[in-house]
């Protein structure tokens, strides 16, 4: 098989962009987007089982489109391709997760107000996605050594997280919450789910609008910090954003799955950074040897499913002794 055929033709590419677009107004205006309310874990659960079969539908309609194009060799690898980094990217985005734990505790923001944040931020971090990813695929066909800086950099990351997994950050001290808290004009408290309102003929911003701020920047970050890893398992730009934007598109459903329980999943930032770890150390022998996209699959897996497991066990309730 050729490893840098790469299988997006315009029509694919036209066709997932509709997907998504008709998805995004979906949530946004016919399922209760436009509605301040809380999301409950039912509703939540619901979604993600929505997002992840979508996405193993488009995988399996992959597969078969592929099959027939390119013969049964290359379809497999791709979608096998297009699993792994989606299981990746899944993996990666339980980070934001907590990320936006934070962001929504310390600004206080009530929980009926978190969903149209969520929106929005899910729509710019497709945005932001769609941008690293074009950069860096013309960077990776351009320079193939960008590979050993992309691999470098998941390594430096993942030792990072290892080290500060514990580390508490002070959101009180992040000088672009202060710049912005000093240079907009404010509301002392949140207006329903307005970003802002005018008052006296002056546009005045919330605090639901610096919360937004404070999702888009941490979403940029974590484009930066996920996008490379995706390159370990294929440089093809169509897989890469495809298994992407499907992992984007069932963060906000996860979140408000995951929100009320993250404590018991504390260990799960360790397992991320190993991950890290693992993909960006794939990329610095790739030339020496190509680990199998299945095997990579695999490990992925059970570090996670490892990570997890610990975590519930260590915060299991102890037994009531009778």
């Amino acid at each position: 098989m050729d490893a840098a055929l790469h299988i997006g033709e315009p029509w694919m590419w036209g066709a997932f962009v509709g997907f998504v677009l008709v998805m995004l107004a979906i949530d946004l205006f016919l399922v209760g987007g436009n509605k301040a309310h809380k999301v409950s874990f039912k509703e939540a659960a619901a979604w993600s089982f929505i997002w992840f079969s979508l996405a193993m539908l488009f995988n399996l309609l992959l597969w078969w489109h592929l099959k027939d194009a390119y013969g049964a060799e290359i379809a497999g690898a791709k979608a096998m391709e297009f699993l792994t980094g989606y299981l990746i990217e899944k993996s990666l985005a339980v980070d934001n997760i907590f990320v936006f734990l934070m962001i929504f505790s310390f600004f206080a923001v009530p929980a009926e107000y978190q969903r149209r944040v969520l929106i929005y931020g899910v729509i710019g971090a497709i945005v932001m996605r769609a941008v690293v990813i074009a950069a860096g695929a013309w960077l990776v066909q351009e320079f193939h050594w960008i590979l050993y800086l992309f691999g470098a950099f998941l390594v430096i990351t993942g030792i990072k997280m290892l080290m500060a997994a514990e580390a508490a950050p002070d959101m009180s001290q992040n000088p672009l919450l202060n710049w912005f808290k000093r240079h907009l004009r404010l509301t002392p408290d949140y207006r329903g789910e307005k970003f802002w309102v005018v008052e006296n003929g002056v546009r005045t911003f919330t605090p639901l609008f610096l919360v937004l701020i404070m999702i888009e920047l941490s979403d940029l970050i974590f484009a930066v910090d996920s996008i490379p890893a995706i390159f370990a398992v294929t440089t093809d730009p169509f897989i890469v954003f495809t298994s992407n934007i499907f992992a984007i598109l069932g963060l906000r459903a996860m979140y408000f799955m995951l929100a009320g329980m993250a404590e018991r999943f504390h260990l799960l930032k360790y397992g991320l950074a190993m991950v890290l770890v693992f993909v960006g150390s794939k990329m610095l022998i790739v030339d020496f040897y190509k680990i199998p996209i299945g095997l990579s699959l695999g490990i992925v897996g059970l570090i996670i499913a490892t990570f997890m497991f610990a975590s519930l066990w260590a915060t299991r309730k102890p037994s009531v002794p009778r």
